[in-house]
């Protein structure tokens, strides 16, 4: 008989005028892989105005941001300024430092959208934890996509079905976003030592065992497992090697030290991070 999946359910977090639903970190799985954070925005429908996050700072980790329906526009301390559509792919990674705003485009805000996308972090090696921060966009046409059997993948990074995402990585990474059709199934194999499966929405067997939308399954070790979808899903594949230690997160800072992250609060609190050019706000450090 098959072990029982470990299951991991959202909670709800509100991030100022939206709520998403929280999967990672968890109490019975931490991280997947380098995946130290997961966060699902949506569907939902923005009133005319959108959203605005404000620049806030981020150490020790990668941002990815993907999204299924609805634009962002994402502007940095490096000088980026860059629209993220349906498909496309926003890799920062942070390192020493960087401060990003995430905002609704202009042209976009009057007649309000529906957004639904995911963001996720991805924690550093040790060994470049504080490396340059830098920020690349991957538009959907550059990320390879296949459609097998009823079910179409698109592979944001790692290697999958025999197609390789163009993303660079600091350590084996498996990012895929996977369409499935009523009654496809999709075979996972153990190629990467830490798996899981999260369902955006539709139904999903994970070889019989039943996951719900919203919910995040962490795969067997060793083991192909079977995805099928009776009535058609939306789910996003994550894992890849384990951490090289254990990573402490306050706010939106990750770090292998704790001392690193005391001094990333101080030199927010203090003005000493990059500003984001043209942008006077900010989210100030919380008070716990």
């Amino acid at each position: 008989m098959t072990a029982p999946l470990v299951i991991l359910k959202p909670h709800s977090r509100d991030l100022g005028g939206f709520t998403v639903r929280r999967i990672l970190p968890a109490q019975a799985a931490r991280t997947v892989g380098p995946f130290i954070f997961f966060d699902h925005l949506g569907p939902t429908e923005l009133a005319p105005g959108g959203i605005d996050v404000r620049p806030h700072p981020h150490i020790g980790l990668a941002t990815v941001t993907f999204l299924f329906e609805g634009a962002l526009m994402h502007r940095d301390s490096l000088g980026t300024v860059q629209k993220i559509v349906p498909g496309d792919m926003n890799w920062m990674t942070a390192g020493r430092g960087i401060t990003h705003s995430e905002r609704t485009p202009d042209e976009d805000r009057q007649g309000g959208m529906t957004m639904h996308g995911l963001q996720s972090w991805v924690a550093l090696p040790h060994e470049q934890e504080e490396c340059e921060p830098t920020f690349v966009h991957y538009p959907a046409a550059s990320l390879p996509v296949s459609t097998v059997s009823g079910v179409t993948v698109r592979v944001l990074a790692g290697q999958f079905k025999g197609l390789v995402s163009p993303v660079a990585t600091l350590s084996p990474t498996l990012y895929v976003a996977a369409e499935f059709d009523a009654g496809a199934t999709l075979a996972v194999n153990a190629d990467y030592a830490q798996r899981a499966v999260y369902l955006a929405q539709g139904t999903l067997t994970i070889d019989a065992q039943v996951l719900q939308a919203g919910e995040m399954a962490i795969l067997p070790a060793d083991s192909l497992v079977n995805l099928h979808s009776a009535d058609g899903a939306r789910a996003m594949l994550l894992g890849g090697a384990p951490l090289d230690g254990e990573r402490f997160i306050w706010w939106n800072f990750v770090s292998s030290r704790r001392e690193r992250i005391e001094a990333a609060k101080t030199a927010w609190r203090d003005g000493q991070f990059a500003a984001v050019p043209g942008e006077s706000d900010f989210i100030p450090l919380p008070e716990r």
